[in-house]
C-alpha cells in the first residue's frame, strides 16, 4: 500500500453518500464530514478530526471535505 493514503473517501454517489474504507476495508457510507470523524474514531485514529486534510492520512476522490453532491451527469 506504499504511497496510498490508508483512508479513502470515495466519489459522492447519487444520493450524495460517499463510500469509505480504511485499509482497503469498506467500513461505511458517509453522508456529512462527521460521518467520517465518525469512521475514523471508531477504526482508532481520533486524531484525524483535526488532519482531514492530510493527503498522507486521508484520500479524497471526486472531491475534498466540502463536497458531497453527486457529479451531474454528462
Amino acid at each position: 500500500m506504499s504511497g496510498q493514503a490508508p483512508v479513502i473517501i470515495h466519489p459522492p454517489q447519487s444520493d450524495g453518500g460517499r463510500r469509505v474504507t480504511i485499509r482497503d476495508e469498506y467500513v461505511g457510507t458517509a453522508y456529512h464530514l462527521l460521518d467520517v470523524v465518525e469512521f475514523l474514531r471508531l477504526a482508532g485514529l481520533p486524531e484525524a478530526d483535526t488532519k482531514i486534510d492530510d493527503p498522507e492520512l486521508l484520500e479524497w476522490r471526486g472531491g475534498g471535505p466540502s463536497y458531497w453532491a453527486p457529479k451531474a451527469p454528462g
